[in-house]
């Protein structure tokens, strides 16, 4: 019998975390963790959590859920070391929430990987799953992947769509990173508005200027200056984009590979994702890497 892993027991080097459920939206978060894995040479950590409904009070019904438990966690891990080459694949059963275990695990991952059924209405107000709980606490770059089954591999992959808002430069260095990992294009998303306009009565037409969209040009080509410099294999579009930032990123997103957004982490708070990376992860279908700065 695997014996559980304790809380809070630290992992030394767990690499790529994903946490595994044996649903098909866990298989589909353990394909793209899988590729993630090579793509770094890193290891992967396959976590699995369970919880027993009865307390202390039957042992035996204990037992044979931990059993079960072994068996969804030895499938992930299989997986793993079937489809993956040179991957180090490792198995972390843990007794207790889901987001708990992948939080710690997170203090010391390269990477933790979810997968997400995605909400709507009222729903997604009070996302309180598994996925929008790590995505808000984790201490490391966090990807959430929406759908069942295995990924599908196209024979061109979408670019790696990164969000520019200010202050981005946690974004756009695991953004260009992953670009570059991948041999993909990097799309760098700058959302900007018309300044509001005061109209009274007898006014005269406001001939709209166009200054504030140059303004957007050029903050978004000073942002990626140093980045392009640093990875100058990889191809950068510059997207400037008149309207909200979520619809913006949302209007980017189709046949991304991935979509790069950023987290703040206040003192005080393990995390936050407000009111656009929140609403982006059920909103998208592709694959979206919440990065707290």
């Amino acid at each position: 019998m695997r014996p559980n892993t304790p809380a809070g027991c630290p992992v030394t080097d767990p690499g790529v975390v994903v946490g595994y459920d044996g649903s098909d939206f866990a298989m589909q978060a353990l394909d793209w963790a899988m590729d993630e894995a090579e793509f770094r040479d890193s290891p992967i950590t396959v976590c699995h959590a369970w919880q027993s409904p009865y307390g202390d009070g039957d042992e035996d019904a204990r037992t044979s859920l931990q059993h079960a438990a072994e068996h969804v966690l030895w499938h992930g891990a299989e997986c793993a070391r079937q489809c993956t080459s040179g991957v180090r694949v490792r198995e972390d059963l843990f007794e207790g929430p889901a987001s708990d275990r992948l939080v710690a695990l997170s203090e010391t991952a390269d990477l933790v990987v979810v997968g997400s059924r995605g909400l709507s209405g009222a729903a997604r107000r009070v996302m309180g799953s598994v996925a929008g709980h790590v995505a808000t606490h984790a201490l490391c770059p966090v990807v959430v992947v929406r759908g069942t089954g295995p990924l599908p591999h196209r024979r061109h992959p979408g670019p790696v769509v990164a969000g520019v808002g200010g202050g981005d430069d946690h974004v756009l260095a695991f953004a260009y990173h992953e670009a570059a990992l991948r041999g993909l294009p990097l799309v760098a998303v700058h959302a900007w508005r018309y300044p509001a306009a005061a109209w009274s009565a007898g006014m005269a037409p406001m001939v709209m200027s166009d200054v504030p969209g140059r303004e957007a040009v050029e903050a978004l080509e000073a942002a990626v200056e140093p980045w392009r410099a640093r990875y100058p294999d990889v191809r950068t579009l510059l997207k400037p984009v008149e309207g909200p930032v979520l619809d913006g990123l949302a209007g980017a997103s189709p046949g991304a590979t991935m979509l790069v957004v950023g987290a703040t982490r206040a003192r005080g708070v393990l995390g936050r994702l407000g009111s656009v990376t929140r609403p982006l992860i059920d909103a998208v279908t592709c694959p979206v890497a919440v990065v707290h700065c």
